[in-house]
């Protein structure tokens, strides 16, 4: 079978894989679609990120559906001809934050295509795949392939939004719009906020948070009086989530979150200066955002039930022979959102 071979920066290779033997808990999977991700691009462009780096040929990708060929013996939740979609995570369930049903902190994590621990996890960007049974989510037929592969993003933007807390008649600032932000923004609105407001640099990533259901866009670039009018009284926020990792979006969006708002850190960036005396100040309640658990079932019922429509992050489909040019297309937030390989 065809895989995503990725074997440093700009050096993506379509080359054949095989398969583990399956075990009487796993399940055969055809892929249909996968999602490139911003951590798929920083091992395409860079060869890994921060202090991770790729050092043996790694298999990308984590965001994928597809369609049961064959089940294990003990596998009761899916069937062959099911399309599910496959949760890149697989704790240990034996780690001290796995007992406590901390699963997203687990220790001893497997997320599919991660140069962090060595030898590397391969992903899942190949033609077939075997996965634990308990790892896929069966969606209704008729469900579009694509939009079943954004299961994986939305999980991010659903647990992001859980940590905010409560958001019905809330005042939303959503800080950077890619593919993630942009998510954020849909599952903000269907948590009841009241106003959902984005900001970011470039005028294509805010026309799609438009279709997603922003209130507002603001090109902080181009509307600086936006901002201003944002900031003033001391913020115009009650929930700030930062999806940029910008450390000057980070200070932004400090000015324009209201006493005792809430401000959700899910952007990565390295180490930042943040505006210490401000959150003392302001009483502003800092919370992290990482990955997600439960959220991937969360993600597929609204999927599957049609209660969210997320095509218009969708913005190309490549067939896997022409990755490379994929990864190329994914680079340019200005032509891109979400662009996705298919394994047909």
């Amino acid at each position: 079978m065809k895989a995503v071979v990725c074997h440093g920066p700009k050096d993506v290779r379509i080359e054949e894989a095989s398969l583990p033997d399956m075990s009487s808990r796993e399940v055969l999977i055809k892929i249909g679609a996968g999602g490139i991700c911003g951590s798929d691009l920083h091992y395409y462009n860079n060869g890994g990120f921060g202090d991770v780096r790729i050092k043996e040929p790694m298999i990308l990708g984590h965001e994928v559906a597809g369609t049961i060929l064959e089940v294990g013996s003990d596998v009761t939740n899916a069937k062959p001809g099911d399309l599910v979609a496959i949760s890149p995570s697989r704790p240990c369930g034996e780690c001290e934050y796995c007992r406590k049903a901390m699963y997203n902190h687990c220790m001893n994590m497997r997320f599919y295509g991660s140069a962090m621990p060595f030898p590397h996890i391969q992903g899942a960007f190949s033609q077939q795949l075997v996965a634990l049974g308990s790892q896929c989510h069966v969606l209704p037929k008729g469900t579009n392939v694509h939009q079943a592969a954004c299961a994986e993003p939305f999980s991010v933007a659903l647990h992001a939004v859980r940590r905010a807390g409560p958001l019905i008649g809330k005042r939303v600032l959503v800080t950077g719009c890619g593919p993630i932000g942009a998510l954020v923004v849909a599952a903000a609105k269907l948590h009841g906020a009241l106003e959902v407001v984005v900001t970011d640099l470039i005028d294509e990533a805010l026309a799609k948070a438009k279709q997603l259901g922003a209130d507002d866009t603001v090109n902080i670039a181009a509307q600086p009086e936006k901002i201003a009018a944002y900031e003033a009284g001391k913020g115009q926020f009650d929930v700030v989530i930062e999806c940029s990792g910008s450390q000057a979006a980070m200070v932004s969006a400090y000015q324009m979150i209201r006493p005792t708002g809430v401000l959700v850190q899910l952007g990565l960036g390295g180490n930042v200066t943040i505006p210490q005396n401000m959150i003392v100040s302001k009483e502003i309640e800092v919370r992290g955002a990482f990955r997600f658990h439960e959220e991937f079932a969360w993600a597929v019922e609204l999927i599957g039930s049609g209660r969210i429509d997320l095509t218009p992050i969708l913005t190309g489909t490549y067939p896997i022979d022409d990755a490379a040019s994929a990864f190329e297309v994914a680079r340019d937030r200005k032509k891109s959102m979400k662009v996705q390989l298919s394994f047909a």
